[in-house]
């Protein structure tokens, strides 16, 4: 199938938006956040304006049809991950669910001796919860560094440490250099190879993975999968944890209150079973039947065609703008893995002056440090320029962007 980017496109609205005096809007910032389509925002309004009551908590009919849209989104969700409504606990996105692992299960499981394996490209929320804890905990936190080079990871010396590793986390794709990580291998090796060949548990930061591929939790094979709902065209604050049900029943309540009580006496409280026990206060249901509304509107294409639509824009624009003088690009492109992210950085053209000139000419692309500070120092640099492109992006968007960019160059440099 052919993805019909001007059907996807009158989805929408924000796409029809003019900004910067007039100019039109040409929205290259997918890997921080997508846009939302009509059929999202509809499914939230229509529970504000129809059906607005807490769930799980009164029998009257407004709370019964909260209920039935909120548990119709889990499940919804959870299929599309190929995984049980058991295995998922809802989340406020993928840093939420990284901490419950931290805090629900690492801080219960692991201890002094114990060693993470992180990498050295892993976005902010999936190293500092890990710095905190080993502080803590008397924990050891070990990282994988990148070739420089091409972006990948040096598998060289995840090989010489995975033996005396207990739990390793690791980004399915990069957000900095849309690098696709080999996580079917990581897993493997980690449960053979892992804590001296008794196995490591393994958490997959899947926010950048899951808008290009369809995660399947049951075949995966990691015990923690984290998602955020809003890169992939659902709203924001809402994700997930997927969890086995194993490694489930040996966490304990990270937040707690109402909903995740069996019982509150004044001396002892006892908990529900399953991902309720980390469901505590009233759920984001606006937020879920958001995401369940977008989990049904990408249920119409072809995942992979998707991926290859993004990585074919990335792969393009990058090559382009290695062909701008004074631009490096970092990161390998011209592999059909990874995504459709692309960062560069002028050598003489701060990255924050000029975001604003290409937003001056209506294009929207992300500038700083983008929460992976150890990723950028092992680049040499501070910050950096990045587009993302996701399936309403089109060739003509990319091309107008690249004419602008040179311009800039042009004028300013």
């Amino acid at each position: 199938m052919v993805l019909d980017i001007a059907a996807i496109r009158a989805d929408f609205p924000i796409l029809a938006r003019e900004v910067a005096g007039g100019k039109k809007l040409v929205y290259l910032d997918n890997a921080a956040t997508t846009q939302k389509p009509r059929q999202v925002i509809d499914a939230m309004s229509y529970f504000y304006e129809n059906c607005n009551s807490n769930v799980h908590r009164a029998v009257h009919t407004l709370a019964v049809e909260a209920t039935e849209q909120y548990e119709a989104a889990r499940d919804s969700i959870a299929d599309w991950f190929g995984a049980k409504r058991e295995n998922m606990v809802f989340t406020a996105g993928t840093t939420e669910a990284i901490n419950l692992v931290a805090w629900g299960w690492a801080r219960e499981n692991l201890g002094e001796g114990d060693v993470i394996l992180l990498t050295e490209m892993e976005h902010h929320a999936d190293i500092v919860p890990w710095q905190l804890l080993g502080e803590e905990k008397g924990i050891e936190i070990r990282y994988i560094p990148i070739n420089t080079e091409d972006g990948t990871l040096d598998m060289g010396a995840f090989d010489a440490t995975i033996e005396e590793v207990s739990l390793v986390c690791v980004v399915h794709t990069s957000n900095v250099l849309g690098t696709r990580n080999p996580i079917e291998r990581i897993i493997s090796d980690a449960h053979a190879r892992g804590r001296g060949g008794a196995g490591a548990k393994v958490l997959i930061d899947c926010a950048q993975g899951a808008p290009h591929h369809r995660i399947n939790f049951a075949t995966l094979g990691a015990e923690f999968v984290a998602i955020s709902g809003h890169k992939m065209c659902g709203p924001t604050g809402i994700g997930c944890l997927l969890v086995d049900e194993d490694t489930l029943t040996e966490m304990v309540p990270f937040i707690s209150g109402g909903d995740m009580i069996e019982e509150v006496h004044l001396t002892h409280s006892t908990f529900q079973t399953g991902p309720q026990k980390f469901e505590a206060g009233t759920p984001k249901i606006a937020e879920a039947i958001g995401w369940g509304a977008a989990i049904n509107w990408l249920s119409q294409f072809d995942m992979t065609e998707i991926h290859a639509h993004c990585r074919g824009l990335g792969r393009w624009t990058a090559e382009q703008i290695r062909g701008i003088e004074g631009m490096t690009v970092h990161g390998e492109h011209d592999s059909d893995s990874g995504s459709g992210v692309v960062s560069f950085l002028h050598d003489s053209l701060h990255s924050e002056d000029l975001a604003r000139l290409m937003d001056a000419g209506g294009f929207a692309m992300r500038t700083g440090h983008h929460c992976a500070q150890p990723l950028l120092r092992a680049f040499g640099v501070t910050s950096s320029n990045r587009v993302s492109f996701y399936l309403y992006n089109t060739r003509e968007e990319a091309e107008a962007f690249i004419e602008h960019l040179r311009d800039v160059v042009t004028r300013f440099s």
